[in-house]
Order: structure tokens, then C-alpha cells, then sequence
């Protein structure tokens, strides 16, 4: 892949986000090359409609190459089948966007219960997996909702956390939980005793 990059090929510093201390900054290059391998001859195979109307031709692909300013060499690539001419600034924000899938599945994980599951069946977890990413839907519309009221539950132990996602969620959600029962209606109890 090193042999791309030549003294020719000119990079662009660009920013794809804002970090914890900084903007999130370096520099890249857009190339057009022809991938080779079985995967890519079969795949050009069968977009031209079979192998005998095959011309042999590999198409062009789109390598993005990141080589910040204190390397003296690339240090990330990423192929792409988007056309050559598609803004930089997008080549490189969803190239970048793994840090954001990361955050996002911790998410599901820890704030919601994503490994939480201990059945044993597929609909059963299907179930499980369509709540949870439910779940992360409705706090992620919330978060962003510029008329969403924002309350910090009362009292929180320490000021500096933030409420975790499964707490949100539990705050929005109250007035789905069925009122307490009356503690003298013992008809409704349905546990068994043996």
C-alpha cells in the first residue's frame, strides 16, 4: 500500500470531529486504484453480466490514506467504492465513524443491558436485541430533541456523572409502570405456595 503514496501525491489537512481536549485533525490523500484478488475479479465478473462479457478491466476504487503531519509515513487506509470525487470532508468523517460504533455499542452493552440475555432461544434473543435497540433509539431522539426538558435526578451521589442510559430511560418511562396494588387485595396474588 506504501507504494501509492509517493512524494507527488498531496495531502489535505482535514477535521472530522471534536475530541474530549481537541479537534480531531490530520492529513489525507484521496487515490484511485484497481483492487486485485479473487474477491474483486469475481465481483467485476458479475457486475459485467458474466465472466465471458467480462473485459478484464478491474473497476477504480477510491483509497483514502491518512499520513498526519509528524509521520513520515501513512498510517491508515481505507478503500471505498464511492466515486473519487465525493467530498474529502465525508470520505474521511464515515471513515472515522468506528469511534462512534464503539461508543454506541458500549452503550447498548453496559447502559442498556445488550449482554444482559441468558435465554436459549433465537426468538427470545431477537426479542432481547429489538428492546435494547429500541431503547437506544428513544434516548438517542431524546438526547437530541432541542424541546426535550432535561432533569438531573434528585439526588444524584456525585455532580459530576451523568445519568446512564438506562436510568434515562427509567425516568421517561414511569407512567408505563402500573400503579402499586392496594397491600390489602390478597386476590390478585398469584403465587403458588407449596
Amino acid at each position: 500500500m506504501r507504494t501509492f503514496v509517493t512524494a507527488d501525491t498531496s495531502f489535505e489537512e482535514v477535521t472530522w470531529r471534536q475530541g474530549s481536549e481537541e479537534t480531531m485533525t490530520s492529513r489525507f490523500a484521496v487515490l484511485e486504484v484497481r483492487p486485485s484478488g479473487k474477491e474483486a475479479t469475481r465481483t467485476a465478473q458479475e457486475q459485467a453480466g458474466g465472466r465471458g462479457s467480462w473485459d478484464g478491466v478491474l473497476p477504480l476504487r477510491t483509497l483514502l490514506v491518512e499520513q498526519p503531519e509528524e509521520a513520515g509515513e501513512p498510517t491508515g487506509y481505507w478503500m471505498s467504492n464511492l466515486p473519487a470525487h465525493t467530498a474529502m470532508a465525508d470520505l474521511v468523517r464515515w471513515a472515522k465513524m468506528r469511534w462512534r460504533i464503539e461508543h454506541d455499542y458500549r452503550e447498548l452493552k453496559h447502559g442498556l443491558g445488550l449482554d444482559h440475555f441468558e435465554g436459549r432461544t433465537w426468538r427470545g434473543w431477537h426479542h432481547h436485541v429489538t428492546l435494547v435497540t429500541a431503547a437506544q433509539a428513544f434516548l438517542t431522539l431524546r438526547c437530541h430533541d432541542p424541546k426535550a426538558p432535561w432533569h438531573r435526578p434528585n439526588p444524584l451521589p456525585d455532580p459530576r456523572r451523568t445519568p446512564r442510559p438506562a436510568e434515562v430511560l427509567d425516568r421517561h418511562l414511569h407512567h408505563l409502570r402500573p400503579p402499586p396494588q392496594n397491600q390489602q387485595d390478597q386476590s390478585q396474588n398469584l403465587t403458588k405456595h407449596y
